[in-house]
């Protein structure tokens, strides 16, 4: 296979599991940006805006508005941090941690489905090779930013 190829694949397999993550989450009343900002305090716990923030690179205008949106659906609630009374807490409630549950439980399951009926070596070495691309194409895209910088310094 070549490295058009294999680029072709991850572009297809991109366009599918984006597809599907926007059914998903549309179904739920969710969008990405929700979401990734759920994750981040399903796997980490409360955290002030400002930590939500960088955790999911977005301003702090931006995390204020994803939280009143949460809070209004009920996946989320503010409470005051304990320790700095300029600071709130963001958590998820009950419902934000069912879903996510939920959500992570599905992860899983899609993970152990994609690699059903492949031998442990060969899930290890697909694993190592797409580890190799993904770092691959970081390097790739940084490099091209860097350049495209450079000429527009130029200009």
């Amino acid at each position: 296979m070549s490295g058009t190829q294999i680029l072709d694949t991850l572009l297809a397999i991109s366009q599918v599991l984006e597809a599907d993550q926007e059914r998903e989450l549309e179904r739920r009343g969710l969008t990405g940006p929700r979401t990734h900002l759920l994750w981040v305090l399903y796997h980490g716990g409360p955290v002030t805006q400002a930590v939500l923030a960088e955790a999911i690179g977005v301003t702090p205008r931006n995390v204020t508005s994803l939280v009143d949106a949460l809070e209004a659906t009920g996946f989320a609630r503010r409470d005051p941090h304990p320790t700095d009374r300029r600071a709130v807490l963001v958590h998820l409630t009950e419902r934000g941690l069912s879903i996510m549950e939920t959500m992570d439980a599905e992860h899983e399951t899609l993970g152990a489905d994609l690699v059903a009926g492949l031998d442990e070596d060969t899930v290890r070495h697909t694993a190592a090779a797409l580890q190799h691309v993904l770092e691959r194409l970081q390097t790739l895209v940084d490099e091209h930013a860097a350049r495209q910088d450079e000429r527009e310094a130029q200009e």
